[in-house]
């Protein structure tokens, strides 16, 4: 009975301080492991990486290598290149991710409903997903060349093309031949995300609004869209970034040129790195990109949670 008496249950004395501190301190260690990858792994090469930004840190001359502060980035803030390059980075990101986002929506509607040969349609809507970025790059190269392809002259035929040429030579028009490749890779991206989140939207919602007189365009705006916000917002989030950190079809189809008129800032790090061995230069562009999606996720997040309320 005196056992039972003073025992923490029966007496309502809260646990011993050490013992609160070792269950406090407990789900610590079970992360551990997994903090510790994430670290070696991703914060580790991070921090590495943005220290090379204030080093002057280029491969064929080793003797010069050493810490210059923030050289890296006044060189960077007077390089004509880099902001041509931002420039297009926006422009790329922007067309990109707004093309895909509404083609991608248009297909997960049209997948949402039942018609002959959906399962067949469908597959072949997932089929750009499943083609390497590389080889799709050098596909749309090909399809752009006049010699080897009509595309161009197709072009022509409606007006888009004064003659059938090659637009991935042409300093005006290059950056569209990256961003047409992007579109046709990515739509699919949306298509799968968006058409699993129609799925998931109660079809008594839709009953109700049909017999309360709501027209198609009603319903969608007022429950579709609502519904579908969330599963938008992280998408475009995950594509943006995606997108904007993607130098493969750049370097593919047109390296950059004409004369840096197709240069986006991911490919402008890859070309000073390993082709300049610019490895101090190419880190300091590289952070200025992270900064930028950084704040952009910020901003995002932060206006999609202001909407919400």
């Amino acid at each position: 009975m005196s056992v039972a008496a003073d025992s923490p249950a029966t007496s309502g004395r809260s646990p011993s301080r050490p013992r609160r501190r070792f269950a406090a301190a407990e789900a610590w260690f079970y992360l551990a492991p997994g903090i510790s990858i994430v670290a070696l792994v991703m914060l580790v090469p991070l921090a590495v990486g943005i220290s090379f930004s204030f080093q002057n840190y280029v491969i064929f001359r080793p003797m010069s290598r050493g810490w210059n502060g923030v050289e890296n980035y006044i060189d960077l803030w007077t390089d004509r290149t880099f902001w041509l390059a931002l420039a297009n980075t926006a422009r790329w990101t922007f067309w990109s991710v707004a093309f895909q986002l509404g083609l991608g929506l248009g297909l997960a509607l049209i997948l949402n409903k039942p018609f002959p040969g959906r399962a067949v349609f469908q597959s072949l809507v997932f089929l750009p997903w499943a083609v390497p970025t590389f080889l799709s790059g050098l596909n749309w190269q090909w399809l752009f060349n006049p010699i080897v392809s009509p595309l161009p002259a197709w072009l022509t035929a409606v007006g888009v093309l004064d003659a059938p040429r090659n637009i991935l030579s042409d300093p005006d028009l290059a950056l569209y031949g990256p961003i047409t490749a992007m579109i046709w890779w990515g739509v699919p991206f949306f298509a799968i995300t968006l058409l699993a989140a129609l799925r998931s939207i109660p079809q008594d919602l839709y009953e109700a609004a049909s017999i309360d007189g709501a027209s198609a365009w009603q319903s969608f705006r007022h429950i579709t869209v609502p519904f579908l916000m969330p599963m938008i917002t992280i998408t475009i989030l995950l594509r943006t970034v995606w997108v904007a950190n993607s130098p493969d079809l750049i370097f593919v189809m047109t390296e950059g040129g004409p004369a840096n008129s197709s240069q986006t800032l991911p490919n402008y790090v890859f070309t000073s790195a390993y082709k300049s061995m610019d490895f101090g230069y190419a880190s300091a562009l590289a952070t200025v990109l992270m900064v930028l999606l950084v704040m952009y996720s910020v901003l995002l997040l932060f206006i999609r949670g202001r909407l919400g309320q």
